[in-house]
């Protein structure tokens, strides 16, 4: 049992004790004897990476133990793909349909928390913690993937299963990476969820983005006896800010800028000569953000002719918009109807209200994870990697409440609930929604042909892919500096 969770809990000591014995449904479908079978061995890993909470692309333990339970259900592991040692591929079958799976392992920083229901920062290894539940997402998407290879052999189906290890999606754009150098290439239909506070499969699309950082150089010099003599990097960041602030007022209304300042000097008494601020932009459509990142730059050049630095930047990351395959989305929106939500025992229900009591204008209540939201199209104002596979890939995912109802994504709350029952409950719904889905998908192979036609026509024929972030090699060291 994990000690962190043990020690760190007060009132939910009872979800602890249930921790392997909760169930989301009971039914004869024959996939669920491997979902059960299996479900001490994927809490156990999912519990794991909840304490490892380890950074973008320096998730080595996280995925290690991954592929240590795939390689030993009889996956076979490729690692370090796309030149990312965290990132790998695992699979199983050679003929038929294919059918890939992502799983996700990266943790936020600066957010670490026990899994109480109050707030409690922690020490650990990072300082972080599993705010989007990540640690989640990857076991749960592991744990569906053993489940379909075994019904696969049972049933003598033709067909293979392939779960993807995809690192750094925070803000580290791994899949773009991986799609970038033809990872995802002859997948068929590609799979994946997220934990959430509510259940749902409606198509959903997302944010355009591209982020950088932007470092300005200047000359150091005693701040009261000689400013005259230097020239600050930190005026070069501020002046950007301020004209980036001012151009909010010119820019489409769907649009999002945000940054923060990572490097500002040291002493007042010293004028600064390095400062840097870290920038994102979104929006729905990449074009609009590639041009408005331009003139983000233009304000750092602008910024630096002012007050007399130099000016250099880096892109950082970039993603395309998720684009919904409703073919996909209406079977996972079935299945996932089909199973129905997550029951609380009297024990997580008491977690629930204590915890819901901390949230912030909640989007929704105790009892929400019970059903499944109604299909509707959306968009979220957020950005993800995935988006880059679906541009290419037919893809399919799902929300599962993995989080007390009304609980906001890179919370303490949701580290917090991500360590109990409570989110473990949620990964089993996923894990048997994914599998459903695929079999479903293997049974009638007009599905994947439906949902390739749906992509074809959305792309239209003259797409031709290209990496938002550019040739740039993978930013492993994006989290350390």
């Amino acid at each position: 049992m994990n000690k962190l969770l043990i020690k760190s809990i007060a009132l939910p000591i009872a979800l602890v004790g249930t921790l392997f014995c909760c169930t989301v449904v009971a039914s004869p479908k024959d996939y669920y004897k491997s979902i059960d079978a299996h479900q001490k061995q994927f809490e156990k890993v999912a519990l794991d990476l909840w304490n490892f909470a380890e950074l973008g692309y320096q998730e080595t333990q996280s995925a290690a133990r991954l592929q240590e339970e795939l390689v030993k259900e009889g996956f076979t592991v490729s690692s370090g793909i796309a030149d990312i040692p965290t990132a790998f591929k695992a699979e199983y079958g050679t003929d038929g349909p294919v059918i890939g799976i992502m799983g996700e392992f990266d943790a936020l920083p600066g957010i670490a928390q026990s899994a109480s229901p109050f707030k409690e920062i922690i020490d650990n290894s990072t300082g972080a913690g599993q705010a989007c539940g990540h640690h989640l997402f990857g076991a749960g998407s592991a744990w569906a993937a053993v489940a379909i290879k075994e019904w696969l052999v049972a049933n003598n189906m033709p067909g293979r299963i392939i779960f993807y290890g995809t690192p750094a999606e925070e803000g580290g754009s791994g899949k773009v990476y991986m799609a970038r150098s033809g990872t995802f290439d002859n997948v068929d239909v590609m799979l994946h969820w997220h934990p959430s506070s509510s259940n749902h499969a409606s198509p959903r699309s997302t944010n355009s983005n591209m982020s950088g950082k932007f470092t300005f150089k200047g000359i150091s010099a005693h701040a009261a006896s000689a400013p005259h003599k230097g020239r600050s990097a930190l005026d070069g960041v501020e002046a950007m800010n301020m004209m980036v602030n001012m151009m909010r007022e010119h820019v489409p209304q769907d649009s999002r800028l945000h940054y923060v300042i990572t490097k500002g000097g040291l002493a007042p008494n010293v004028v600064p000569d390095l400062a840097q601020v870290y920038y994102y932009v979104r929006h729905p459509r990449r074009q609009v953000v590639k041009e408005l990142f331009a003139r983000v730059v233009d304000t750092a050049n602008g910024a630096a002719l002012g007050t007399g630095t130099t000016m250099s930047y880096e892109v950082m990351h970039g993603n395309y918009s998720l684009l919904p395959n409703e073919t996909l989305q209406r079977v996972m929106q079935s299945e996932l109807e089909a199973l129905g939500g997550v029951t609380y025992s009297n024990e997580e229900q008491k977690y629930a209200e204590t915890i819901y009591k901390t949230l912030v204008q909640p989007s929704g209540k105790i009892g929400d994870q019970e059903n499944v939201a109604p299909y509707k199209r959306t968009h979220g104002y957020g950005s993800t990697d995935v988006g880059d596979v679906s541009w290419l890939i037919p893809t399919g995912g799902i929300s599962v409440a993995t989080w007390v109802p009304g609980t906001a994504a890179h919370s303490w709350q949701a580290v917090a609930a991500g360590g109990t029952t409570i989110g473990l409950k949620g990964t089993k719904l996923a894990a048997s929604a994914l599998t459903a889905t695929a079999l479903r998908i293997f049974k009638n192979p007009e599905i994947a042909e439906q949902a390739k036609r749906e992509l074809q026509n959305a792309v239209g024929p003259n797409f031709n892919y290209k990496a938002l972030l550019g040739d740039r090699k993978p930013p492993l060291d994006y989290r350390m500096n």
